[in-house]
């Protein structure tokens, strides 16, 4: 087959020990991300079968009607809504899911967590340019980091990720409140952990909250300016989850107003980020380049299990042929 590789930003697929596997196919890896459907049209119609890394390219009925040769789509981690499935099926595309893993974006959680409480980015920054124990330039910035132990973090979202940051807390010894549907507040409270008793207190009394919420039509902006707003001055709020869960303009409108004090963000609307997105540069809010999953452990998981079911299908496809 013909398989070509998507947004490989880093060009490190073809040096993971499971690109063997598809040693006997003819693979294209791209690097860089192509916008729009004229262009995506023109650098994948000659492609039996797609290999997307997670989310980074979204593939319209419009697109998939100008690729006359696809047959697969190989997603690593799992579908989400940037495949349109209703087409994939009108056009016999074949899509085929593979595995998720929690702990990369739990553990990138916790070092936003605690980098940003900390002020760790700016003090390396400062330290780096000959300034010691300087967290910001400016006098009113220059302020100390604060501890975890005794703080209240609010989860909300009590999947298989939003569990393991309760847990990681715990051992911070932090007070942890969780909020989402009645069944995940029911759970964390089996669990041991506190469940807000409304959406209005969460926000009002936790000094971290971090999302752990799928992205769906019910989700979709589902945090609001005036939830955002509610927050301590010196709060923090974080996302590793997905931008889309917020409202248009909610975070950045809050910032400016005081409250919440900092944010911390793996995701964005539009990535790679632009140079014109407006809560870039400021020294309260710390940025990383969607991460979550990016690291060695994840990646061989992920591409490995998209790989061998690019195998198992040329398989299916070969007995049915005899």
């Amino acid at each position: 087959m013909k398989i070509a590789i998507l947004d490989d930003y880093q060009d490190v697929v073809r040096h993971l020990k499971c690109f063997s596997m598809l040693n006997e196919h003819e693979v294209k890896v791209f690097n860089n991300k192509a916008v729009g459907v004229g262009q995506l049209a023109i650098r994948l119609n000659q492609f039996d079968a797609l290999v997307l890394n997670r989310e980074r390219t979204s593939l319209s009925r419009a697109l998939l009607s100008k690729l006359p040769k696809l047959k697969l789509i190989s997603q690593t981690g799992k579908v989400s809504g940037h495949i349109d499935l209703d087409a994939c099926k009108d056009l016999n595309i074949t899509v085929m899911e593979g595995v998720g893993d929690p702990y990369a974006p739990a553990e990138l959680t916790w070092a936003l967590i605690l980098a940003s409480s900390r002020k760790i980015p700016q003090y390396a920054k400062y330290l780096q340019e000959g300034l010691w124990q300087t967290s910001s330039l400016h006098p009113t910035q220059n302020q100390l980091g604060r501890l975890l132990c005794g703080r209240k973090i609010g989860i909300w979202g009590y999947g298989r990720i939003g569990k393991l940051v309760a847990q990681y807390a715990k051992a911070f010894q932090m007070e942890v409140e969780i909020w989402g549907g009645i069944d995940s507040r029911n759970q964390a409270i089996k669990d041991g952990f506190s469940a807000s008793e409304s959406r209005a207190d969460f926000f009002r009394t936790c000094d971290i909250i971090s999302l752990h919420l799928r992205l769906n039509d019910e989700t979709r902006h589902i945090v609001r300016q005036y939830d955002l707003g509610s927050m301590k001055t010196d709060a923090l709020f974080v996302n590793t989850s997905r931008a889309e869960l917020i409202a248009p303009n909610a975070l950045e409108t809050a910032l400016n107003l005081g409250r919440p004090g900092f944010a911390a963000l793996d995701v964005f609307e539009n990535e790679p980020l632009s140079q014109e997105y407006g809560l870039r540069g400021k020294e309260n809010v710390l940025l990383t380049p969607h991460l979550g999953y990016v690291e060695q452990d994840s990646y061989e998981s992920y591409f490995s299990t998209a790989f061998q079911n690019i195998l198992a299908f040329c398989q299916r496809q070969e007995n049915t042929s005899i």
